[in-house]
Parts: C-alpha cells; sequence; structure tokens
C-alpha cells in the first residue's frame, strides 16, 4: 500500500472519530439508545473506521496502534454489515467511549505534526 493511501485512510479514521464524537457528545447511554438517527449515524461511521482499519492491514494497524486488537475490529465490521439486528447498542455506546479516544491518538501520533489536531473533522 502507498503511504499517500494509507495516510489517507488513517485520515478517513480520524474524519469518522471526530464525527462519532460529535454526534454522542455528551449522550448517556439511555439518551444514545433513544436516538435511533444518531445510533444509525455512528453505526455507519464504525462501518467506515473498521473498513479502513482492514484495507490498512493488521500488521501496518500494529505498528501504528499497537493496542488496538484488529481481530476485534474486523468482527465489528462484520456485524455492523452482516449481523445488523443482533447489535448491542450499549457495546457501541461503550466502543465509542472507551475505544474511539485511543484510536483517534494513536493515529494522531502516527502522522505526526503536520496533521493538525481536529484534522478528521
Amino acid at each position: 500500500m502507498s503511504s499517500e493511501r494509507e495516510r489517507q485512510r488513517l485520515i478517513d479514521i480520524l474524519a469518522n472519530i471526530d464525527a462519532v464524537q460529535r454526534y454522542t457528545g455528551g449522550m448517556t447511554l439511555e439518551m444514545f439508545v433513544a436516538d435511533g438517527k444518531t445510533m444509525d449515524a455512528v453505526e455507519r461511521c464504525l462501518q467506515r473506521i473498521t473498513e479502513a482499519i482492514i484495507r490498512i492491514g493488521a500488521d501496518r494497524m500494529a505498528v501504528i496502534a499497537p493496542h488496538l486488537p484488529v481481530h476485534a475490529v474486523r468482527g465489528l465490521g462484520n456485524m455492523l454489515r452482516h449481523e445488523y439486528d443482533a447489535i448491542d447498542p450499549a457495546s457501541i455506546f461503550n466502543t465509542v467511549a472507551r475505544e474511539l479516544p485511543d484510536l483517534r491518538a494513536a493515529c494522531l501520533r502516527y502522522l505526526g505534526p503536520d496533521v493538525e489536531e481536529g484534522a478528521g473533522s
């Protein structure tokens, strides 16, 4: 994969993380579950994030974000695409709250100082 393609995919990940954070900022789980539009939007952003991670590849992601369990990301992507009727909103909400901030920080660290904070916005 070209480094420019990888860089663009990381920027896409940042953009989708930033969108998710805007959509869910200040929400509780109960508010999230009650807001179907936000749930749908977050699930779509997560699909894009998982697809970008899969396209970057497990080996490269191990360098970029060593803490990220790529096999679990692939599983989440498969669930969002193929088992959408079995999605647990609490799991989605917890992924947003617990996993995305670390992934965002790892992408920013890897991209380096030429990418401003908020580059994904």
